[in-house]
């Protein structure tokens, strides 16, 4: 067993003091020990994949904990061995690691990609709390992926789908440039492995003229640095096979026609050489238009800096070239791994580390707001996505967002308190949409209000995932107020007929019947009463006291009978009694009361509301077709009435038959507007060769509101006949 152990050691004994070799040699042994029983797929001793994380951790120096925790981390997992007992032996800190990258085995999901979606949520938030869990994971992954082959190949493909979808991603987040170039390419071939052999096959074959070319190039830029008297150490490079391959297949180019693949990379000693060494290149070879981008001045979210250019090679080939310093190249290569200060964190000055805590900041932000752990990791998957804009703040301030971003996502990046309240923006000192995509160098200005909130209409176009979890959590906490707020009015109305209400009823009895519903607040009975998840009328029947002479049931039918008509429309149960408390709709209520698009009901219409499980009160017309499909469930339909100052504007639908004229449609909007309307949607269907009809969603303050709008209409000379669609 000691043989295994050679490999790690000759790493560690470089930079380790002895007393914490031994007690990685420690880890070393109770890992062997836990995994005796164990083998991998191949057939070797399962410890030799935990040893080879940890050598792989060795090489990047990391420290014992870490090395201890990579030598432990499946054993939580595959052993009996408790979290508990890791913590006695080797401190809380080791723990507390291998918890986090163990998988939620011992709990059962729905779904297998709920369970996936769980575990993949526990391990981002303990980086949060330690980012050398992600970074034992990301190593972890690394070595299964290269003895990958012992795999059946379904399962082949489903580990290399989702390391190239999740944990590339995240080496490419944390700066860990060499990690995801190999996890790229390992991932590739394990998922498209014919594609991945005919690629390598085409790149071998051309291998030997291009190799000429690289030589020549890097040649004559040695040699054009040498007569400038510049220093730079040239490397010349063929970019890696993953690369070539999503080129190929954005932009749908045959292998032979990729002719980029050229790469050279600079090496200087300082900030200043690397710019007058970019000057050389570009007065050796022409640069490319557009091809060039300064990451030095405006780093990447992920802290890497570099000069990128493009030229015009012998031959016409593209050549792409690289000009960074020692210190960019090692952050390049290793991102957050190549300064980790684990004790002092004396590098949150670095860029990476500073850019990496902002962005676990975001990823708990995201957790504290989804609603399940598959929201969540749908929003952490936006957010990882490498391509960026680079916007200003009016002070001049540089903020990065996801490429496609617009105001809205700015706002949020400023502060989820003006997202919040965003209400316009201004895009280089002019009004613009919130719907705008922003372009690099743009100065984006929000305009914010005290009393605004966030539209649902926004989920449409944002595209962070830090703007996604904050207006989905406003919106889902907003309809729970307005649920509860419902429930309480509903409840009320019943509790009305017994000559009492909500904040009347003895606690104690209130306490009672939580117990007996299993509910934990009065809150939640009145969002489920709001949802209509119960109705209110059996709700308040059971908060009552039994009345005597009820024992053979012959009263409590009768009094629920009574209680039900005072609900229901007289056209459904009858006459009404005299205590019908009709539900009064103010046109304020939010997301828990809905106005039915068939009908599209406005203030004035006679109406009636339904009662819809999750989705709270939907409102129709009287005369709508649907309601008389409904009467066969009299038990859901309650009385409803507008208010006498109802607010808000409500969509109706109208049809304007018209003569085809030219600048009919213009005129016909034009009265509209002038009668305070609104047009949300309009289409326009020709009937004829001389007639049209336009179907039109406007938006009134109330039935009269709507007469005098169509009044207005069939003034106009083209206009043949204004009805409102009945649905």
């Amino acid at each position: 067993m000691e043989p295994l152990f050679d490999g790690l050691r000759s790493e560690i004994d470089n930079y380790l003091e002895p007393e914490q070799v031994d007690l990685v040699h420690r880890a070393f042994l109770f890992g062997a020990a836990s995994h005796k029983e164990q083998k991998r797929k191949s057939g070797e001793l399962y410890i030799t994949h935990p040893l080879a994380v940890a050598t792989l951790m060795a090489q990047m120096r990391f420290d014992t904990e870490t090395l201890i925790a990579a030598i432990l981390h499946d054993v939580i997992e595959d052993t009996p061995v408790a979290k508990e007992e890791i913590g006695t032996i080797f401190g809380n800190d080791v723990a507390e690691l291998v918890d986090g990258v163990t998988k939620l085995t011992k709990i059962n999901f729905e779904s297998k990609a709920e369970a996936e979606a769980e575990s993949m949520r526990k391990m981002l938030m303990a980086m949060v709390r330690d980012l050398r869990v992600m970074l034992i994971k990301l190593t972890d992954r690394l070595h299964n992926m290269r003895t990958l082959g012992y795999m059946r190949p379904d399962k082949r493909r489903r580990i290399a789908r989702e390391t190239l979808d999740i944990y590339v991603p995240i080496a490419n987040r944390l700066g860990l440039n060499a990690m995801r170039l190999e996890l790229e390419d390992l991932g590739f071939a394990a998922l498209y492995p014919e594609r991945h052999r005919v690629l390598v096959e085409a790149i071998k074959k051309a291998r030997g003229n291009r190799r000429e070319i690289v030589e020549k190039i890097e040649c004559a830029i040695g040699e054009r640095l040498e007569q400038e008297g510049l220093s730079g150490r040239v490397h010349g490079r063929e970019k890696h096979i993953y690369s070539i391959y999503q080129k190929m297949r954005r932009k749908g180019l045959p292998f032979s026609e990729v002719h980029d693949v050229y790469a050279f990379r600079i090496i200087v000693d300082s900030v200043d050489m690397a710019y007058r060494v970019l000057g050389a290149v570009h007065n050796l070879y022409k640069p490319v238009p557009g091809k060039f981008k300064d990451y030095i001045a405006i780093p990447k979210a992920n802290g890497y800096q570099s000069l990128h250019t493009v030229l015009f090679g012998p031959f016409g080939v593209p050549v792409e070239v690289q000009i960074r310093t020692a210190e960019m190249e090692k952050v390049a290569e290793a991102g957050v791994a190549a300064h980790w200060l684990y004790k002092t964190g004396e590098g949150s000055g670095y860029g990476t580390h500073a850019r990496v805590r902002e962005w676990m900041r975001n990823v708990l932000e995201m957790q504290q707001n989804a609603g399940d752990s598959l929201e969540f990791l749908e929003n952490v998957k936006i957010d990882l996505f490498p391509r960026e804009v680079y916007v200003f703040t009016p002070k001049g301030e540089i903020m990065v967002l996801k490429r496609g971003s617009t105001p809205v996502d700015f706002a949020y990046a400023v502060h989820t308190a003006i997202g919040n309240r965003c209400v316009a923006a201004k895009i280089d000192r002019k009004l613009a949409p919130l719907r705008t995509p922003l372009m690099n160098g743009q100065t984006v200005e929000v305009i914010t209000a005290g009393n605004a909130s966030p539209n649902p209409a926004w989920l449409n176009f944002v595209v962070t995932g830090k703007a996604r979890a904050n207006i989905r959590s406003y919106l889902k906490n907003l309809k729970r107020d307005e649920a509860v707020q419902l429930g309480e009015r509903l409840l009320n109305n019943e509790l009305a007929g017994y000559s009492t209400s909500v904040a009347q009823l003895p606690a104690q009895r209130v306490a009672a019947l939580l117990g007996e519903l299993k509910l934990e607040a009065l809150d939640q009975l009145l969002e489920d009463v709001g949802l209509g998840n119960r109705m209110a009328v059996l709700v308040a029947r059971r908060l009552m006291p039994k009345q005597d002479g009820d024992d053979d049931g012959v009263e409590s039918r009768r009094r629920l009978k009574k209680a039900l008509s005072r609900y229901m429309p007289s056209w459904l149960w009858g006459e009404k009694t005299d205590t019908a408390r009709p539900l009064m709709i103010k046109g304020t209520e939010g997301m828990v009361v809905n106005f039915a698009r068939c009908c599209r009901p406005i203030p004035g219409d006679p109406i009636v509301g339904f009662v819809t499980s999750g989705r709270g009160i939907v409102i129709h017309t009287e005369t709508c077709k649907n309601v008389a499909e409904y009467r066969k469930l009299p038990e859901k339909w309650i009385e409803t009435q507008w208010e006498d100052e109802v607010k808000g504007d409500f969509p109706v639908e109208i049809r304007v038959e018209v003569i085809n004229q030219r600048g009919v449609l213009a005129t016909v909007a034009a009265a509209i507007a002038e009668m305070g309307g609104n047009i949300d949607n309009v289409n326009m269907e020709e009937r004829d060769g001389r007639h049209s009809t336009m179907t039109m969603v406007v938006e009134v303050h109330s039935r009269q509101h709507l007469a005098n709008l169509m009044r207005k209409i069939r003034t106009i000379e083209p206009v043949l006949r204004v009805l409102r669609s009945r649905g």
